[in-house]
């Protein structure tokens, strides 16, 4: 626990105690594959950290279908924030790709101990930093980058992703057909 806890939470404003005290908060939980994590319109009331396997995010199109909007890693928040922090129902589901094994931290004790230690509160604005950037760089490689040029990038920077998730929810995830992953891959291993 402490490890995994350790590096999530590692930031040089955060003391000894301190942590000690956000890892003392987390409740250890294990997620069976396929299990919903978080489903459409249940309001978070926590987040995780991923120790071990994969979970990803998804929606619904118009047309009924699935779409990966999210993957979540090992040493990882699983987290909606939305639902979360504005206290609203969640408009994804999350899911356990494979069998998790997770911390979890309920909101009003991340709350309390956001607002009584600045060493946290300053790792929430980092971390929060940090994905808003991640966001706006995916939404304008989905528009700049071709689909193998997305697939190298997922593979380069998430391998665990291409080697444990069904196809379908990473051609899902890169915005392209099934057989389309199939030929970028295909494409890929030939170079």
């Amino acid at each position: 626990m402490l490890k995994t806890l350790h590096s999530i939470y590692s930031h040089p404003f955060i003391s000894e105690a301190d942590l000690q005290a956000i890892c003392d908060k987390h409740e250890k939980q294990s997620f069976k594959k396929n299990e919903f994590i978080l489903k459409k319109g249940k309001i978070a009331n926590e987040y995780y950290i991923l120790e071990s396997g994969l979970a990803r995010a998804f929606v619904y199109n118009l047309g009924g279908n699935e779409i990966t909007t999210e993957f979540f890693c090992e040493k990882e928040l699983v987290i909606v924030p939305t639902s979360l922090f504005q206290r609203i129902p969640s408009i994804e589901n999350v899911q356990a790709i494979t069998d998790c094994a997770a911390w979890k931290i309920d909101f009003d004790d991340f709350q309390e101990l956001f607002h009584r230690m600045p060493g946290f509160m300053e790792w929430g604005r980092s971390w929060f930093s940090l994905q808003l950037f991640a966001q706006k760089q995916r939404s304008l490689e989905m528009i700049t980058e071709t689909a193998g040029h997305r697939y190298l990038n997922l593979l380069e920077s998430k391998p665990q992703i291409i080697q444990k998730a069904p196809l379908k929810y990473i051609a899902s995830y890169l915005g392209i057909t099934d057989t389309s992953l199939s030929r970028i891959r295909k494409d890929a291993v030939l170079k």
